[in-house]
């Protein structure tokens, strides 16, 4: 599977009257935050393909309409459709995509595993700001949907989208953008194939943009990058994945 990745930037060559010509082959689209909606709707009309994205630190107009709050609960079913997106909001849950499947060497089809988390490290109490134990208490409430994937697909995840990079991998020093140690926990423990994030802009074009850690890929999709996903079900490799960059910048 091809996926477009993109975040934090409106980037020209996204923002285009040419955008499927240059990516219409993908077969999903990942934003991984502080990017608008009306950006994100941009791409979902343009390219037609499944498009999922989570929430950042900025660009939050409409995060009380896909989060629980007192303002999302005094708004009617109505009102919260009236003002949906086109992608699929994936902050804070784990699910098998409806429509993204890979083929084992069977011939059986298993869905690409996907979980998500929006938001940054706490640095001025913002909205979608979280402290470590706020983010870490997040990924736990993950676990029995991910043993579940275990349990029936044979594997915990493919797909780990989120808008802060763990810690120590693409992260700064400054408190705004510090990455989260229990997104190393959650690589750990659960091996995802592919951990997409943004929050961390890239002005060097000899910035690192791209990390293995354990099983894991960790790709910052700072403006736009296109990544390919290969599946290897042979006998004894079942969990394993061939991650290439197929464009950047």
């Amino acid at each position: 599977m091809k996926f477009l990745c993109v975040s934090d930037q409106i980037d020209p060559l996204v923002y285009s009257t040419t955008l499927k010509e240059r990516y219409g082959d993908v077969d999903a689209v990942f934003c991984a935050g502080d990017l608008s909606l009306e950006y994100v709707d941009f791409i979902v009309t343009a390219l037609g393909k499944p498009t999922f994205f989570v929430f950042g630190n900025h660009n939050l107009e409409d995060y009380d309409l896909y989060t629980k709050s007192d303002h999302n609960n005094s708004m009617t079913p109505f009102q919260q459709a009236s003002r949906g997106h086109g992608g699929d909001h994936s902050g804070q849950k784990v699910f098998a995509s409806k429509h993204l499947f890979f083929t084992d060497s069977s011939g059986k089809k298993t869905p690409l595993l996907i979980a998500g988390a929006d938001g940054s490290m706490r640095y001025n109490n913002g909205k979608c700001q979280f402290t470590e134990g706020q983010m870490f208490r997040t990924l736990l409430k993950m676990v029995p949907k991910l043993l579940w994937n275990k349990i029936r697909y044979g594997r915990y995840l493919d797909v780990f989208l989120t808008h802060a990079s763990p810690r120590h991998i693409h992260d700064r020093e400054d408190p705004c953008h510090k990455g989260f140690e229990c997104f190393n926990w959650f690589i750990r423990k659960f091996s995802p194939a592919l951990m997409i994030h943004g929050h961390i802009h890239l002005y060097d074009l000899q910035a690192v943009r791209c990390t293995k850690t354990e099983k894991t890929t960790v790709v910052n999709a700072y403006s736009h990058i296109v990544v390919e996903m290969k599946k290897n079900f042979t006998k004894g490799a079942a969990h394993e994945s061939d991650i290439s960059i197929i464009s950047d910048r």
